[in-house]
């Protein structure tokens, strides 16, 4: 399959002439690529990201866990290749970025605040948003990284579930707006016990109580879409593989990663792909890319 630029469609030239390829019969125009990936650590990963980038050449991406303030962001090689930042960044933990090659535009750092009486307010940053133009009009982004949740006796686990109600509250409010949004991030959630290597190992686990795959399902209920399962039906298709007891050799993983698109947006929806080599590198993130493909 070679696109009209005597390219195949994985080599991600978008938006620099008409790309376009035959699937189905169908003449598709990829318009714009989009990914997520929990970097765990952007200082320590920085040159896989930049390698990472210029392979793939994404528009836009959201990452997670970056571990650092927005002062420590090391962005000169990423903007050197094009790209717009917005971080919101904290110190040792959390952290999530967009990288955009179209200027970001009502960025929001945080979500909305929702605290109970009593409560201070959530002062974790594992939230951001903006608004992105594209040649094709406006498109809405958000890099996600949910709380962990575990271990589920302590206040962990709570703060999780309260967090995935204020996201499931601030996502009906931006589906009002009826705009091709995307929600990416690691959300901590197991979905299906397809998407674990071993569902009676993660029974009791923050990522795959009943509880918390619930509120998942209430997210999606409001109208959204989950990426990966709209394009792919396979069992053990895994995002993140552990660092202890050689779980990426014996592909011991998880499928905790996720795009989820407004209807305006699962309807451009071309593919899914998980970049699962980024696992092979030295020194890489526990996590892998995911990136789509959407058209016009």
């Amino acid at each position: 399959m070679r696109s009209s630029r005597g390219l195949p469609p994985s080599a991600g030239l978008l938006l620099l002439g008409s790309v376009e390829y035959t699937r189905f019969n169908e003449k598709v125009s990829i318009l714009i690529r989009i990914a997520t990936w929990n970097v765990n650590s952007i200082r320590q990963r920085a040159g896989h990201i930049v390698d990472w980038l210029r392979e793939t050449q994404p528009d836009i991406v959201a990452l997670q866990e970056l571990k650092c303030v927005d002062e420590a962001f090391p962005g000169e090689e990423i903007e050197a290749l094009g790209y717009n930042i917005a971080v919101h960044g904290q110190k040792g933990f959390n952290g999530v970025a967009l990288l955009s090659k179209y200027p970001l535009d009502e960025v929001r750092r945080g979500l909305p605040e929702s605290p109970a009486d009593g409560e201070e307010p959530d002062l974790q940053s594992r939230y951001i948003e903006a608004v992105i133009s594209l040649e094709s009009g406006v498109i809405r982004v958000a890099s996600i990284y949910l709380p962990n949740g575990n271990p589920v006796d302590t206040p962990k686990y709570p703060y999780k579930i309260a967090w995935m109600d204020r996201l499931i509250a601030h996502a009906r409010n931006l589906l009002a707006l009826e705009e091709p949004l995307i929600l990416a991030g690691d959300y901590n959630v197991i979905p299906e016990p397809r998407d674990c290597y071993d569902p009676k190992v993660w029974a009791n686990d923050a990522l795959f109580l009943p509880q918390t795959r619930a509120k998942f399902r209430e997210l999606l209920a409001l109208g959204l879409t989950e990426a990966f399962r709209a394009t792919n039906d396979e069992d053990g298709q895994y995002t993140f593989w552990d660092y202890q007891a050689g779980a990426w050799s014996r592909n011991l993983g998880l499928r905790i990663d996720h795009l989820l698109l407004s209807p305006e947006a699962a309807d451009r929806l071309v593919s899914v792909t998980i970049d699962k080599m980024e696992r092979e590198r030295e020194k890489p993130s526990d996590h892998v890319p995911v990136r789509l493909d959407l058209r016009g």
